[in-house]
This record gives structure tokens, C-alpha cells and sequence, in this order.
């Protein structure tokens, strides 16, 4: 894959040994940090964890064809590969005979890493507007809310419904004229709350 080349919308895994790798925390968090071509030691910055350790996750990967060499580039005389994920999105074949807990896993598992991924992007965001902004005030608002839910249901339910709210409130008030207006980044995430409270 050339390193211009845009990474594909959706991925079909059709084999077991994707669907292992899908499974694994570390390595799944590995594949939503590739939308954009990155190095062994680039992905251990950000994932806080060794180079040795990402790169041999990362060969594993590659060799079950969830990610791809990109390129590579010279970096203080050692030459740096580049990875980049197989797609945006992964979808399980029929042909895999999975059961419904397991894809329910695979579903639950790379949710969590888009959280990742999401977070590390926002990290980088909020950076870039610091160091542009100087005196300038910059526009942007954060909520944080906990929320007690019974079961599948009921979350289910809850998502639906303030996906459709918050759809209608960006339709109300998006103005997509050129030039005219300004563009912002509106995200969502919803996880449980670890044991032990979590991050402080």
C-alpha cells in the first residue's frame, strides 16, 4: 500500500487469526492508532509502552494481514517502517462460524480501542490549538456525566436516544457555508466506569 493511498472504509475479516488479534486489547488498540501511517516507536509514544514490545505485536499484525507496511523513512541514520491499518472498520464474515458472544467481545473490544484512539486525537487537538491560540480564546466546552443503566437494553436504548438528539441539535445549528464559518469537532464516548474509579 502506498503511504498516500487512503486506508479502505471496511475490512472483512475472514479469518480466525484476525478475529484472535481483534480480541486483544493491545493489539486491537494498535489498529485504531494506524488510520494514518505510523512507526513502532511512534505508536509506543503514544500507547506509553515499549517499542520492542509494539513491534512485535505489530509483525503479528501484519502477518495475519490486519495491517500493512506503508513506506518507511530515515530517522538519525536508522530507517523507521511505517504500518498503516488494513481498514477503518472491521467487519466479521459469515464464514467464520462465530458465536454471538464472541462477536459481541469483538464489538465491545474495538469500541474501546476507538476510545483510545479518540482520546489520543483529542490529546493532540487541544496541543496544536494551545500552541496556535497564544491570547486568543478558543471555543470549547467539555461534559463529563455518570449514568446508571440496568443492562443491554437499556443502554441500547440511552445511545439511541442521545445519538438522535444530538444528530437533530448539530442539524439545527450547523452552517456549513464556506468561509463564513468556522468547523468543529463533536465527539461522543461511553464506556464503563472501571473498577476502582478509574482515572482521577
Amino acid at each position: 500500500m502506498n503511504r498516500n493511498q487512503p486506508v479502505p472504509e471496511t475490512f472483512v475479516v475472514t479469518e480466525p487469526e484476525q478475529a484472535a488479534a481483534l480480541l486483544h486489547p493491545v493489539r486491537s488498540e494498535i489498529i485504531s492508532l494506524l488510520k494514518e501511517p505510523r512507526s513502532a516507536t511512534e505508536l509506543s509514544k503514544v500507547m506509553n509502552d515499549s517499542a520492542q514490545k509494539v513491534n512485535y505485536h505489530l509483525k503479528t499484525l501484519e502477518k495475519v494481514g490486519l495491517v500493512m507496511r506503508a513506506g518507511a523513512r530515515n530517522v538519525r541514520n536508522l530507517v523507521e517502517v511505517l504500518y498503516r491499518s488494513a481498514g477503518k472498520t472491521f467487519l466479521l464474515s459469515d464464514s467464520l462460524g462465530l458465536s454471538q458472544e464472541t462477536i459481541r467481545k469483538l464489538k465491545d473490544q474495538t469500541t474501546l480501542a476507538h476510545v483510545l484512539s479518540l482520546t489520543e486525537k483529542i490529546k493532540r487537538d487541544a496541543v496544536s490549538l494551545m500552541e496556535e491560540a497564544e491570547n486568543e480564546e478558543i471555543p470549547s466546552a467539555v461534559m463529563e456525566m455518570e449514568l446508571s443503566l440496568l443492562g443491554v437494553e437499556e443502554r441500547q436504548a440511552f445511545l439511541q436516544d442521545y445519538t438522535n438528539m444530538l444528530s437533530e441539535l448539530i442539524k439545527k445549528h450547523h452552517d456549513p457555508k464556506q468561509g463564513k464559518s468556522r468547523t468543529f469537532h463533536v465527539s461522543m464516548a461511553m464506556y464503563p466506569k472501571p473498577e476502582g474509579g478509574g482515572t482521577a
